[in-house]
């Protein structure tokens, strides 16, 4: 599978396949995306930071986020990203397995193969 990030405003899934998938998410100034019961049941999420600032508070632990910070949020760990600079927060993400939909709705609980 080959494919473009195109980075629109919020969430889009990008594709992926049995194992895993990619999708964007784009986060405007003083927003924020999950919260404190915000988590993947049965996937890993990797977040890569193409551009912006933000935290992200994963497990009650604040993270900052910056260009080119990449984290682990392990499955089933509750978290939020929170946009704290003053330009979109911008970033490419994959999930192990997948965690979303084609459409973007969360599959109710995703299960590792």
């Amino acid at each position: 599978m080959k494919t473009t990030a195109r980075f629109g405003q919020g969430f889009a899934v990008l594709g992926g396949n049995a194992r895993s998938q990619a999708a964007t998410m784009v986060i405007p100034p003083g927003e924020h995306e999950g919260g404190l019961d915000n988590n993947h049941g049965g996937a890993d999420q990797w977040l890569f930071v193409v551009s912006g600032k933000g935290v992200a508070t994963m497990g009650g632990k604040k993270n900052p986020l910056k260009t080119s910070s990449l984290i682990l949020i392990e499955r089933g760990q509750n978290h939020e990203i929170r946009n704290i600079g003053t330009t979109d927060l911008v970033t490419l993400n994959f999930y192990i397995p997948p965690a979303y939909t084609k459409a973007g709705d969360e599959l109710l609980r995703a299960k590792p193969k």
